[in-house]
């Protein structure tokens, strides 16, 4: 049958929509004439809507045309027939003869076998199929490309029926939606522990409600306004002079413009807003439907571009609607997990503290700002789940193993029970843990271990008394620079420190001068790029060609300690003559101090890291130099085995327990000894009770960790003979020829002495 002009359809059809949406309607009434609506405007003798249920089944909810009976029963799989072929490849069919297509599955109970004319969109939400929109037609003719666009609009408002829960209703007992299936998703775990809570969105999606247009004109007007405006902002972003001439953000911003300029999506927003949408809900479309696409391609490169693209249409859906971001209410969760593709530091410190229970990352690594913070305040984090902020829903319930590195979204009744169950272990282990806070971390056999926390951040500090440590070995003062939108002043880190050390309550404070660079850079200091900022200008490095930001710090943390001791380290040294230009500094600031009658530290100890190789051939003229060293057993031992520990393909590759490391070690605790130079360890190693017996036994006494893991770390020494370990370990060690693995020598040790490991 021949279908007439369509040139106004569109928006005829939309405005009837829009009046059915209204009515206080049943569910399925609704969905029923919805499609009897499609139909008689699109002259078409079937209209059907499949929906895609959390089984990967596109059932059949609603027709015109075909048999009643078959609706709730009629299904195809993901991928299957004609429907499911639409489902998985997120992409129109537009065909004359539907039964001649290869995929083409026939459905008895349908009766659709005298229909030949068949087009099919995919109903879309965020890039994600919900379902299938269908017309179909008994003549043999190919539908126009108006007619196409009519039909991917008018799944827009089906597609927000699915997402509000409406269909739920309907629903067979037992099954449920796609939009609310269970969904596991693999990645990286960037700190331990288990969240159980609901989604928050970091940039939650702009909701469009008002669909429909009164004025397409208008529309259009606003539409142009909203660009202009854009890319106006976006010139002025590339002509600052903080954003570098070269490198990735300058790449992320030109590939915004490039995006910002193209015609054909300027061209497809305003053929939308032509058939009845608005300026915001064509944007929409237009982002849905190219994301659902791009979501499908293999080429890393291609598919970052999309997020690109998704990031400029998601700001300029803003700047339509007026979306400010999220807003810090009281509607904020008492269980939040943050889901984010990436942000910063100081924005997750934005956020109610008692309120969080995790962080979800898409991109960042291991070594990033935020996820340093996230650490420090003790909460799980993952990182690399890839698409998983798409996925979510704010407010979807949602697990996080930061053990396993796996993200559970809306997780079925039995998961969560085990998971609550797992989560009561871990608290009666930890008051087990709390229990040892007091006790004095003596090994089995009489030595006395200096367990001490790592901190940077001030909510770190009321956890020095509740775990018990001896102190604080590890104080990076490098996250107050991070967290802070322009360099803190002299008065500001002077009264930070000050408070620091107040909180501290007497205990003993290590405080490592700035560590910044590399990785680390901070918003308001940029650097060149290089092209391995790892090996590159950081840390002390950097100080000593920026001598006025080194003296800055070095005055306020005189200034701060003025009366009490202040003990203080120096990162990443290379060279012992590094140490000795950064004293002849400090004993500047001293005589400046001095002359303007500024009282000072009773007492000053000065040390170093050991995190870079070249110094095991100078470690008894290191020894002779500072009053005490500490080593940074996760930057010495990437650097020893040229293994970054940001790359998942080699950071599991050699074993930190393996002999070459701990023979490095063992090096450093023999030259310390024979000094008689105080000995710290400062790393990821110290936390684990299996890798801080291997410490213990080649000679370490004093080891800095995360609050968290003090407990499990004092459980496994209390039930740990030193000297019996160290003389088999050792052994194994010195014998060249042994295949025997430290690793399993250990785990054996302990389980044989009954030595707890968790």
């Amino acid at each position: 049958m021949p279908m007439r002009d369509l040139s106004a359809g569109p928006r005829v059809l939309l405005k009837r929509l829009r009046e059915l949406m209204a009515e206080p309607l049943e569910p399925q009434e609704r969905l029923d004439r919805i499609v009897r609506q499609i139909a008689s405007n699109m002259v078409a003798e079937v209209c059907s809507v499949y929906v895609l249920r959390s089984d990967g089944v596109l059932e059949l909810y609603a027709t015109e045309g075909l048999n009643k009976d078959a609706v709730h029963l009629a299904q195809l799989k993901m991928g299957q027939g004609l429907v499911g072929t639409i489902a998985a490849s997120a992409q129109p069919l537009n065909l004359s003869d539907a039964q001649a297509h290869p995929a083409f599955r026939y459905l008895p109970e349908t009766g659709e076998e005298i229909y030949h004319s068949f087009l099919g969109v995919p109903i879309l939400r965020a890039g994600r199929t919900l379902g299938v929109l269908v017309v179909q037609n008994k003549a043999q003719r190919n539908y126009r490309e108006d007619e196409v666009e009519a039909m991917e609009t008018t799944a827009m408002v089906i597609a927000e029926m699915i997402a509000t829960g409406e269909l739920k209703k309907i629903t067979q007992p037992g099954l449920e939606l796609d939009l609310t299936r269970a969904i596991t998703i693999d990645a990286d775990g960037y700190n331990e522990g288990i969240g159980l809570g609901h989604v928050v969105l970091h940039e939650p999606r702009v909701v469009v409600t008002n669909l429909l247009n009164e004025d397409a004109d208008k529309e259009i007007s606003r539409l142009a306004e909203a660009i202009g405006s854009l890319r106006l902002s976006i010139d002025d972003m590339l002509s600052r002079r903080e954003v570098a001439q070269e490198g990735e953000h300058r790449e992320v911003l030109e590939t915004y413009r490039m995006f910002a300029h193209d015609q054909g999506w300027v061209r497809r927003m305003e053929e939308a807003i032509r058939n009845g949408l608005t300026a915001e809900a064509a944007v929409e479309k237009v982002q849905s439907d190219t994301k659902a696409r791009m979501m499908r391609l293999t080429d890393p490169y291609l598919r970052e571009r999309m997020h690109d693209f998704d990031d400029l249409a998601n700001r300029l859906l803003r700047q339509l609607t007026g979306f400010s971001g999220r807003a810090m209410d009281q509607s904020f969760p008492s269980d939040a997990i943050v889901f984010a593709r990436a942000m910063g530091a100081a924005e997750l410190l934005d956020y109610p503290r008692a309120n969080l229970r995790g962080l979800v990352l898409e991109d960042g690594a291991v070594t990033s700002h935020v996820v340093i913070v996230a650490r420090a305040m003790g909460i799980p984090v993952i990182g690399q789940a890839a698409g998983v902020v798409a996925l979510a829903e704010n407010g979807d319930s949602v697990i996080i193993d930061g053990d396993e590195g796996q993200v559970h979204l809306r997780p079925v009744t039995d998961l969560v029970k085990a998971y609550e169950e797992k989560v009561r272990l871990r608290a009666r282990r930890q008051e087990q843990f709390r229990a040892l806070r007091d006790v004095d971390p003596v090994t089995r056999d009489g030595k006395r271990i200096s367990l001490l926390m790592n901190a940077g951040l001030l909510v770190d500090l009321p956890q020095l008394a509740e775990s018990g440590a001896d102190g604080i070995g590890l104080f990076r003062t490098e996250l107050q620079f991070m967290i802070a939108s322009q360099m803190p002043k002299l008065e500001e880190q002077e009264a930070f420190y000050r408070n620091v050390l107040r909180q501290s309550a007497g205990h003993p404070v290590t405080f490592r001068t700035l560590d910044i660079g590399g990785d680390k850079v901070v918003s308001y200091f940029r650097a060149q790029e290089e092209e391995n900022p790892a090996l590159g200008w950081r840390a002390i490095r950097l100080s000593l060609d920026r001598p006025g930001l080194l003296r800055t710090q070095l005055r306020a943390l005189l200034r701060a300690s003025a009366g009490a001791e202040l003990k203080m380290m120096l990162p990443m040294v290379t060279e012992v003559s590094e140490i000795r230009a950064v004293r002849d500094l400090m004993q500047k600031e001293v005589q400046h101090l001095s002359k303007f009658g500024h009282s000072l530290p009773r007492k000053l100890q000065f040390g170093a890291m050991l995190e870079v190789p070249a110094l095991m051939w100078q470690l008894d003229e290191l020894m002779t130099e500072v009053d005490f060293v500490s080593v940074g057993s996760n930057d010495l031992f990437q650097f020893s085995m040229a293994a970054d520990r940001g790359n998942a393909r080699v950071s599991d590759r050699f074993d930190i327990l393996g002999k070459p490391f701990l023979r490095i070690l063992r090096d450093i605790v023999r030259a310390a000894d024979r000094n008689k130079t105080p000995l710290t360890l400062c790393g990821e190693m110290a936390g684990k009770p299996l890798s801080a017996m291997a410490l213990l036994a080649i000679g370490f006494r004093s080891v800095s960790m995360t609050p968290t893991s003090i407990g499990p770390v004092k459980a496994m020494l209390l039930g740990l003979d030193v000297d019996l370990l160290a003389e088999q370990l050792n052994q194994v060690l010195d014998d060249h020829r042994s295949n025997t693995s430290i690793r399993e020598l250990l785990v054996s040790f302990a389980a044989s002495h009954n030595i707890p490991l968790s």
